[in-house]
């Protein structure tokens, strides 16, 4: 498996300057949004798909301020904010989704209530529009915490949320990352799937880019209300070519989301298999709560330290209940945006930006 991870002079650098408190002191209410880590390297993006990229998380943090600034709840801001990028073909979730070896999106997602600890998640669904808010329904109309596959889509059918077709998902660079994978390991290709438009010549030089730069693009949101409530959220279509019906850490409560009004909240990002073993997005808060660790330690000592110990890569957002706000991550780059009330909003791509 393709991995790189950047040296530990690098991440070093990098840990001084990913994370910040939240820009004024009195602020009530704050948001911190990621849309996957990777090969994120300056000179290595087309300037027009950096602008694209830029203009799409600004919009995000717009969708959450919108609804936070007009008294909403942190959960309903984090539907909010993922419904636009699970529609938005840029991002790994909902319309972009990577495609399994069998030439299916299948998603996953979860979301978790600071304030009550509760939480909803799904697995490998593949015909809900926005598995954000199925995880919600499970979580507010369930007794259950998981639910996965056609059993999930028959929940989302019973709570009326919006089914399309699975080739609604499709999109072409997904499609041939799939193939070029797939050839690679000596595996067949499978029929395009049904409904999906005629085969489209892509730029190769632009899946060479994909390949380094979206090796995780799962989106997520940490949010902070008025009320003094966290909420955490995540949305992904997993890993390209995975067999086997794998599901990673992102619809996975304490590995890929948490949120705990005691503590912080914790969206992640990275090779899945790693954040659950280290049960990454917990840990952090467990360091906050019972350690006494400020945010940013927590998460540069799971991250950078143990998480990087272990060879994995990825990296998390994470907001605390005082409105402090971290991000950390051990790849060159990861799609980020930050913004609490009273302050500016930040967009950074790069390892080397504020």
């Amino acid at each position: 498996m393709f991995r790189v991870l950047i040296s530990a002079a690098a991440l070093a650098a990098s840990s001084f300057a990913i994370a910040h408190a939240q820009e004024s002191d009195d602020a009530s209410w704050a948001l911190v949004i990621h849309g996957g880590a990777g090969v994120i390297e300056r000179g290595a993006m087309t300037p027009e798909r950096e602008a694209e990229y830029r203009a799409a998380m600004a919009a995000a943090l717009e969708r959450g301020e919108a609804v936070l600034s007009a008294d909403g709840s942190a959960l309903d801001a984090i539907e909010a904010v993922i419904h636009g990028m699970e529609d938005d073909p840029l991002f790994n979730s909902g319309r972009g989704a990577v495609f399994t070896a069998a030439g299916r999106n299948e998603l996953d997602a979860s979301i978790m209530d600071g304030a009550t600890l509760n939480a909803g998640a799904v697995a490998g669904v593949t015909q809900v529009r926005h598995p954000i808010s199925l995880a919600r329904h499970v979580m507010d109309n369930s007794r259950h915490v998981m639910l996965q596959g056609e059993g999930a889509e028959t929940f989302a059918r019973e709570q009326g949320l919006e089914i399309v077709p699975p080739a609604f998902f499709f999109t072409e660079r997904r499609w041939a990352a799939m193939e070029r994978t797939l050839t690679s390991l000596g595996l067949d290709i499978p029929a395009r799937p049904d409904g999906a438009p005629d085969a489209a010549e892509i730029d190769h030089g632009e899946l060479d880019r994909d390949a380094r730069e979206h090796r995780f693009g799962t989106v997520g949101v940490v949010a902070l209300d008025r009320a003094g409530n966290i909420a955490a959220g995540t949305s992904t279509g997993g890993t390209t070519a995975k067999r086997w019906g794998r599901v990673g850490d992102s619809p996975i409560i304490g590995a890929g989301t948490y949120a705990n009004n005691q503590s912080c909240g914790v969206s992640a990002t990275g090779t899945g298999e790693f954040f659950i073993r280290l049960t990454v997005a917990s840990r952090i808060c467990a360091l906050v709560e019972f350690q006494g660790l400020d945010l940013q330690a927590a998460a540069d000592r799971v991250i950078m330290d143990e998480l990087t110990a272990m060879d994995g890569d990825g990296g998390i957002v994470a907001l605390t209940p005082s409105g402090e706000i971290a991000w950390s991550f051990n790849t060159p780059g990861m799609y980020r945006a930050r913004l609490s009330e009273g302050g500016f909003p930040v967009v950074a791509i790069y390892g080397d930006e504020d």
